[in-house]
């Protein structure tokens, strides 16, 4: 038996309780988990923002060492750190094909499957985003981990699986943030955070960050932002002063609310980019009229899991930590057990601190 964090149906409280695991089958993994992020992605499937098969067991940013395989698995041995990988590309539908990973229409197949049992009542748990990482150990398919690169500590490592990816990646695909333009980045949680460093990393002249609570600051200026803006009516007009009046080439949205993509989009310069990386719910309608579009000639973009290509980035990710670009630690504002779930989402909810991150 393990413990983990379950649960029970939407909109309920999580559950920290025990679980049965079965032995790694075919093509599969056991990993005992040394860290786990708590990310607003977990949130959202708690209130029915995303919607998967409950009960489940949440968590999706993790990294652990791998204890057992089951038949056919190469790639890992007992042993390895692993980051979890909760989005796996099949590589043979249309956008695998395309090459644009990040958009599988496979990648969330195995949130329906069964994962474990409640020790308590034996009735069936699934594994959340594919990976069920609010546990001391989690049985995942061999295409849910990546090696832990080089030089990363494992508890680290865990925030590479979505905050940094996700961050990183909003900024440098999605945007395709060049040296010596300007950003906003709108939300300093784990995302937010990532994504000021990521800007830092393009060699953004000026690094704009936006949040509704003036206690980020300090931990906004340390991941890279040269500028703070706390959130108001006013905010799209405070960032146009702070460039010229022409505001700035690209806005990186991470909160997922109407009005802060509709201020994201108004904080942008004729011709710039505003990524959209927050998840929102369907109740949020963002609205343009048509000559503004045409006027503006902004570009307005989606952006899951930061357009990554997990095997391909995480080397990249690497480097930046092991030169010193990167500083993972550096989004981590409490670590906690996995009795602290719960407190880490009202801090969420309420706009508190950076990243929570559980240490086993």
């Amino acid at each position: 038996m393990v413990r983990a964090a379950v649960l029970p149906a939407v909109g309920a409280p999580l559950e920290i309780t025990g679980i049965e695991l079965p032995e790694p089958g075919p093509g599969r993994v056991r990993v005992a988990l040394a860290a786990a992020g708590v990310c607003h992605s977990d949130l959202s499937l708690s209130n029915g923002t995303m919607r998967v098969p409950v009960p489940a067991v949440l968590g999706h940013e993790g990294a652990g060492t791998v204890t057992a395989v089951g038949e056919g698995v190469t790639q890992v041995a007992p042993g390895d750190g692993v980051v979890l990988n909760w989005a796996p590309s099949c590589g043979s539908c249309h956008a695998c094909a395309l090459g644009e990973v990040w958009l599988c229409a496979n990648a969330l197949n195995g949130a329906g499957a069964v994962h474990a049992r409640r020790a308590d009542d034996d009735s069936e748990l699934h594994p959340g985003l594919n990976v069920a990482a609010f546990a001391e150990e989690t049985v995942v398919a061999a295409d849910c981990v990546l090696p832990v690169p080089d030089g990363i500590p494992l508890t680290d490592a865990a925030l590479l699986g979505c905050a940094v990816l996700t961050g990183y990646g909003a900024v440098h695909h999605s945007a395709k943030l060049r040296e010596g333009e300007t950003v906003a980045v709108f939300g300093a949680g784990g995302v937010g955070l990532a994504a000021l460093q990521a800007a830092r990393i393009a060699g953004a002249a000026r690094i704009v960050a936006v949040d509704v609570s003036p206690q980020k600051e300090e931990l906004a200026r340390r991941a890279g932002a040269t500028d703070y803006v706390v959130a108001s009516e006013h905010t799209a007009r405070e960032i146009r002063a702070l460039t010229g009046k022409q505001g700035v080439d690209a806005a990186i949205e991470c909160v997922g609310r109407a009005t802060t993509i509709r201020t994201a989009w108004e904080s942008t310069r004729r011709g710039g980019r505003t990524t959209v990386v927050g998840i929102g719910g369907k109740d949020q309608q963002v609205t343009f009229n048509a000559l503004e579009l045409f006027h503006w000639g902004r570009t307005l973009s989606g952006c899951v899991y930061g357009n990554s290509d997990p095997a391909r980035d995480l080397p990249v990710l690497a480097g930046h930590v092991r030169e010193g670009r990167l500083d993972l630690g550096a989004l981590v504002t409490e670590r906690i057990t996995l009795d602290g779930i719960p407190a880490a989402f009202d801090n969420m909810i309420a706009g508190r601190g950076g990243r929570a991150l559980v240490v086993f």
